[in-house]
């Protein structure tokens, strides 16, 4: 490579320039200008004219290294992100996996709990109709927690049909059939009665709540024996007394009574009677009852082939002709 010295001959009347050739240099240090260098005559100052190619070249080198030594740095993250996203996502599959199984075993024991139930309540319930039975039940320390638990799995169980269609046959129906049961067959015994209407009125409120939850039609099992275990309790007057004096009871009535199922129109009847039979409970309620009465209705019950629910119909009317009268 070729290199060029500009000399520049300072005299007191001339100015000489010279080049200088053939020096071959990678780079140049600028000289010190108190010192002349070596060779140099007196009176002359050496310039060095550095290559401008050669300082871009080392510039865009440095920079290219540079941007490799980013890239090494970077692409050394990314395979330790990219080492930490496959461990993690190896770990969530294991839990995941971890949480199917631990579905899959609480399904188990539900549907284990819920057959176990619907055995040992069935059992209870066809045992329960014997008095002595019930006062055992009674007279046992867990009694109140027993009908307490009927309460709140008959209220779930109510909630959790939602419209569809459960099988007739299935544990968890008869689960919850049979504990309405075994409270049925309680309030058939003056012992029951008396325990439901003084230590479980929060059984009877779900009771009555079930009864007006439940549409027309839809699990008629459970609504007669909800509706024969609110007869049983009204049988009391204390419990007769508390139920009608709900909030809502006469317009559930009639709401009941508006069932296409022969057997929960018939046991709304029987409860309406206990109602009109009662003076001291039926003044109570006489204006209510007399103005919403659907007597259309219990009058075309009166004329059904089914003969229990003609027979009752027919004697409500008669009870109700009966109060007139004494009005």
């Amino acid at each position: 490579m070729l290199i060029f010295y500009l000399v520049v001959f300072y005299s007191s009347s001339l100015m000489k320039l010279s080049f200088c050739r053939n020096i071959n240099h990678s780079y140049f240090k600028p000289l010190d200008l108190a010192t002349p260098s070596a060779g140099s005559p007196p009176g002359l100052l050496v310039v060095s004219i550095f290559p401008l190619g050669n300082l871009d070249l080392e510039r865009k080198e440095q920079e290219v290294e540079q941007l490799r030594t980013d890239c090494a740095h970077f692409r050394a993250r990314l395979e330790a992100v990219q080492a930490d996203s496959l461990r993690e996502k190896k770990e969530k599959l294991a839990l995941r996996q971890q949480l199917n199984e631990a579905k899959q075993q609480l399904l188990q024991q539900a549907e284990y709990c819920t057959e176990m139930g619907a055995a040992a309540c069935t059992l209870l319930w066809g045992v329960s109709s014997s008095e002595d039975v019930v006062k055992a039940i009674l007279g046992g320390e867990k009694a109140l927690k027993f009908f307490s638990i009927t309460g709140q799995t008959m209220e779930s169980f109510v909630k959790s049909l939602d419209g569809d269609v459960k099988e007739l046959d299935s544990d968890e129906n008869q689960f919850v059939f049979a504990l309405a049961g075994i409270v049925t067959n309680v309030a058939a015994i003056a012992c029951g009665r008396e325990f439901l209407v003084n230590s479980s009125r929060a059984l009877l409120d779900t009771v009555l709540q079930l009864l007006g939850d439940l549409r027309p039609g839809q699990c008629t099992k459970l609504k007669v024996l909800l509706l024969m275990s609110l007869y049983n309790v009204s049988i009391n007057l204390k419990g007769l007394k508390y139920i009608s004096e709900s909030p809502g009871f006469i317009p559930l009535l009639w709401w009941l009574l508006s069932d296409p199922d022969t057997e929960v129109c018939l046991h709304t009847l029987r409860l309406v009677q206990s109602v009109v039979l009662e003076p001291e409970v039926f003044s109570k309620s006489a204006s209510e009852f007399r103005s919403s009465l659907p007597l259309q209705r219990i009058v075309a019950m009166a004329k059904s082939r089914n003969p229990h629910l003609q027979t009752v119909a027919q004697e409500l009317l008669e009870d109700l002709r009966a109060l007139e009268r004494d009005a």
